[in-house]
């Protein structure tokens, strides 16, 4: 039998409104009224009716959360910590691929339907700042992933270029002259990719280290298939690298594999690190350096923001956060 708040104002005594107020999380509740409901929830195991709650309001009491690909690890464990931090609001996630392609960017952009959600959160690495000018319809959005210039929606991201200079100078550090870069794509969909490659570059310019185009490898997918190959590109092109940073975690993987096939030692012979901090990357053998955003911040920033939207004011001008990150070395450059 499922009770209502009728059956809880009764057992502890209050109105229904009253224990709307507690259930809802209103302050102006004396401490011994609010005891009393609550162990009158409990006593009933009262669950609020979500549904009614979101119709009184409006709401659906549903997200969706679009992302490049359901299979990559990184956007996997991202979406695991969207999804917790959705349910602490009483959401349901709706969670969609676009295949990192534009045109259906574009279309999830321009509105999946404010009947069917309260609001999105949208990775979109292949969007520039124009199509999302011309393509946001109004519905609460926050968008995940690299910012090239300000848009009309919130942004959650990290600082890519910031990072990949890191990473770079700590191969650089190491020793490693020759450090290759994995991950380029010469595509209007290469955002992410183009602002890695530039902190890449400015690394090695501030070590004195000129810029050698054959050691930047393109991967027109990051994934393990896509980094094994670069590296045999790499390995069968006449450049030997001392090092390689990979411009995700995933591609890293597949340059452990090709490099091992090679008869490579890593690190002994190159060093490699990755972007992403994904779980296989601390289990793989070699562990793997890896540049770590934080994944479950950037996730409940995200929430938050998308609340702070649909519940409050919809219209103020869009806001901007960046999440820390760290360089987490492993055994793929430092050794055991």
């Amino acid at each position: 039998m499922r009770h209502r708040l009728k059956d809880v104002a009764e057992r502890a005594g209050v109105s229904v409104k009253t224990v709307s107020n507690v259930v809802n999380g209103y302050q102006h509740v004396r401490p011994d009224t609010r005891a009393r409901v609550e162990q009158a929830i409990a006593e009933l195991r009262y669950r609020p009716n979500l549904s009614a709650r979101n119709l009184r309001k409006g709401r659906t009491g549903m997200i969706a959360l679009a992302v490049p690909e359901l299979d990559a690890p990184y956007y996997a464990e991202l979406a695991r910590h969207v999804v917790t931090a959705a349910a602490e609001q009483g959401w349901t996630v709706l969670i969609g691929r676009t295949g990192g392609g534009t045109e259906r960017e574009r279309a999830v952009a321009a509105g999946i339907g404010g009947h069917l959600i309260d609001g999105l959160i949208l990775s979109p690495p292949a969007l520039a700042a124009e199509d999302l000018a011309n393509l946001h319809d109004g519905t609460p959005t926050v968008l995940l992933g690299e910012r090239v210039a300000p848009g009309p929606a919130d942004h959650v991201t990290i600082d890519v270029v910031a990072a990949a200079r890191e990473a770079a100078a700590h191969l650089i550090a190491l020793g490693r002259r020759r450090v290759a870069a994995i991950g380029a794509r010469p595509t209007a969909e290469g955002t992410g990719a183009r602002l890695r490659l530039a902190g890449y570059a400015a690394r090695l310019a501030e070590a004195g280290i000129a810029y050698d185009e054959r050691l930047v490898a393109s991967a027109p997918a990051w994934r393990r298939a896509d980094g094994a190959a670069a590296v045999r590109h790499l390995l069968t092109s006449g450049v030997r690298p001392d090092a390689v940073l990979c411009f995700d975690d995933t591609l890293a993987l597949g340059a452990l594999r090709a490099l091992h096939e090679a008869g490579l030692r890593v690190p002994g012979d190159v060093a490699v690190a990755g972007f992403g901090d994904i779980e296989d990357g601390r289990f793989s053998t070699p562990t793997l350096t890896t540049v770590a955003p934080d994944k479950e911040r950037l996730a409940r920033l995200a929430v938050d923001l998308l609340a702070d939207r649909i519940d409050g004011d919809r219209s103020g001008p869009p806001r901007a956060l960046t999440v820390p990150y760290r360089l987490d070395t492993r055994e793929s450059t430092l050794g055991r």
